[in-house]
């Protein structure tokens, strides 16, 4: 299995574009520069992001000194979505990080704390200013406020105990030490304006005493919503184009100017546009992969979760990045060449020719179009597929999996059903429809196929090797039923049951049309159906709140032990993979409380959702059972 996180070991030749940004760091010579990284999701912007920042670091460090010219500041908005303002985080980190500096080199230390006092009058600011405005439209009040104005009136509505004593006194501690120095009667207060401009003429002397450029790496703002993402960039806005500073920005510009769109909606798609522009000097798109690339990358990946020692994948990657930069010369890098770099053990050489055979489906077909975190979700569900055969005694041949994997991935939904549906009605398990079409296909042959099957990629994928069609599917099948429910004659799920399964595993987004004709299947069969959603579900590896989860909680709300099982099995995911917005998607279910209890006795789980998770029980929003 492979983690869906960004790298900064390049698998996917991104070292000259990310030298070519540092370079323009460097030369910018501490003048201002702001740099967009764009690209669409999983292109692998934030990776190109963490390169960059090697880049810089080794150039650093080339110069002998003690300490580096560069401070890095990594920033991401997602994390603070619905948690904090992004705009006073993104001030707040900055400033902590210019403080660890300053008295780590000994430099600035004066200049860095009067940055950071200036840093919590903004926040002081907008948290009187934005509460006095809810407060006048008739809304409650927010943060530290907000908090109390809430005690304040449980306190008068005579709701009191030790607890709710307890937490007025600590928050009006908070609002008063928050509060103080700041607001002081007989200190004058420079004019909002003149205190952003104090603010930015604070932050350039900052950095000029400690002698240093700041970079600042902002990632994920396609992840966000469209307050969060604008109110990032507004402020990106307070320091940019200041000395001594470097922004590198990675985002998809799609999303930025939906963003914009959505935030001002009277402004023109050109006004859209310029917002964006304006704030990137020099736009840089993470350029897309071909099949060289494609194939490269997921040689590479089976690489890195090979038992090889670590120098040696550290130098088969090197050669095989020094060879992608050569194929504009005719060079490949193919399975042939990663064998000349090493010798592999069959296992490993076996898989390395699994990548070799899909590189170009993988790099055409408009489902994966070389993606990188696509491929690498489609090797993570093939690996996931090839333990279940493993376990459960199957026996399935992984290059089959892979070929019929492909085309539950991309291939026409109708042709898939109708694939599995032959093989499930065979008595041998093997489509022999199939045996035609992958002859002429491999034999160049004109090949006029019926709908749904009449698409090109299908024409391409019977191509590919092994031929299937004399091949026992069933195995794959069955280790494949998070997409295609193995429904035998001999199967427990009568006609209606076996209907709602297939409709829940197609459309799980749809399930709540589905909570009527539920409530009337036999408990049997929606323990069964459950079983199908729940492998289905182990495929995911985020839970925010992905289809599947929908699907999950209509059967769990039809048959009340069901609940039961999908609090168990979320309890089980992985922290990492726990996400803050499944918190409210599961808060009024009458076992989310035990799901919740276990989040956070977890040192695991993210702080994000732990919020998320104290934020719910506040407000009185999560059920107890």
């Amino acid at each position: 299995m492979w983690p869906d996180n960004e790298t900064d070991r390049d698998f996917l030749n991104f070292t000259g574009v990310a030298d070519t940004v540092a370079e323009i760091v460097v030369q910018a010579k501490a003048k201002p520069i702001s740099i967009g990284v764009s690209g669409a999701w999983g292109v692998g912007k934030s990776s190109m992001i963490r390169l960059v920042r090697r880049s810089l670091e080794q150039r650093a460090g080339e110069e002998k000194k003690e300490d580096g010219k560069f401070i890095f500041v990594e920033f991401n908005a997602w994390l603070y979505q619905g948690y904090d303002d992004a705009r006073a985080a993104l001030m707040d980190v900055i400033g902590e990080k210019l403080t660890r500096e300053a008295e780590h080199r000994k430099k600035g230390i004066e200049k860095a704390k009067e940055f950071v006092e200036r840093i919590r009058w903004f926040r002081l600011m907008k948290l009187v200013a934005g509460s006095a405005a809810a407060m006048h439209a008739g809304l409650p009040p927010v943060g530290l406020i907000g908090e109390l104005y809430g005690l304040g009136k449980t306190l008068l509505g005579g709701d009191v105990t030790a607890e709710t004593a307890e937490a007025t006194v600590k928050a009006a501690g908070e609002v008063k030490e928050t509060a103080s120095g700041l607001l002081d009667p007989k200190k004058k207060r420079p004019s909002p304006p003149q205190e952003i401009q104090a603010l930015r003429d604070s932050f350039e002397k900052t950095l000029e005493a400690m002698e240093v450029t700041l970079v600042v790496l902002i990632d994920d703002l396609d992840r966000c919503l469209p307050e969060t993402t604008i109110s990032t960039l507004e402020a990106i806005r307070l320091v940019l184009f200041l000395k001594n500073t470097a922004f590198v920005i990675a985002a998809d510009d799609a999303m930025i100017k939906y963003a914009v769109r959505r935030h001002f909606p009277d402004v023109t798609e050109d006004l859209a546009i310029n917002y964006f522009d304006k704030l990137i000097q020099v736009p840089i798109r993470v350029p897309p992969l071909g099949t060289q690339e494609v194939r490269a990358y997921m040689m590479l990946l089976y690489v890195d979760n090979s038992d090889l020692d670590a120098k040696v994948k550290e130098e088969i990657r090197a050669g095989i990045c020094k060879q992608l930069a050569q194929t504009w010369q005719g060079k490949r890098a193919d399975s042939a060449f990663i064998q000349t770099l090493h010798k592999f053990d069959n296992e490993l050489i076996g898989k390395v020719d699994t990548a070799d055979r899909l590189a170009h489906l993988m790099t055409t077909a408009s489902g994966i179009a070389g993606n990188p975190r696509l491929i690498k979700r489609f090797l993570n569900a093939l690996a996931i597929r090839m333990a279940i055969s493993k376990t459960h005694g199957v026996g399935v041949d992984e290059a089959v999996l892979a070929k019929m994997l492909l085309f539950e991935r991309v291939g026409n939904r109708e042709a898939y059903a109708a694939l599995t549906k032959a093989v499930t009605e065979s008595a041998n398990g093997k489509p022999a429809f199939l045996a035609e079409w992958e002859e002429k296909a491999n034999a160049g042959q004109d090949l006029h196929l019926p709908a749904p099957w009449d698409d090109p990629f299908v024409k391409e994928w019977l191509t590919l090797p092994p031929r299937i069609a004399d091949h026992d599917l069933r195995g794959v099948l069955y280790v494949s039923r998070e997409h295609a429910p193995l429904i035998t004659p001999q199967d427990r799920l009568s006609s209606k049951a076996a209907e709602l399964l297939a409709a829940l595993l197609t459309h799980p987004e749809m399930a709540a049309n589905l909570k009527g004709d539920l409530s009337k299947v036999p408990r049997v069969e929606i323990t069964v159906i459950m079983d199908r959603l729940l492998d289905q579900a182990r495929q995911e590896q985020e839970w925010g709140v992905p289809a599947i989860l929908e699907a999950c909680l209509v059967v769990a709300t039809a048959d009340a032990p069901q609940g039961a099982r999908l609090a168990a099995f979320l309890s089980d995911r992985p922290a990492a993979q726990i996400k803050p917005n499944i918190v409210p998607k599961i808060s009024d279910q009458h076992w989310a409380h035990s799901v919740f209890d276990k989040w956070e006795k977890s040192t695991a789980v993210s702080t994000p959702v732990k919020k998320a998770i104290e934020q719910r029980r506040k407000d009185g929003n999560v059920r107890v059972q």
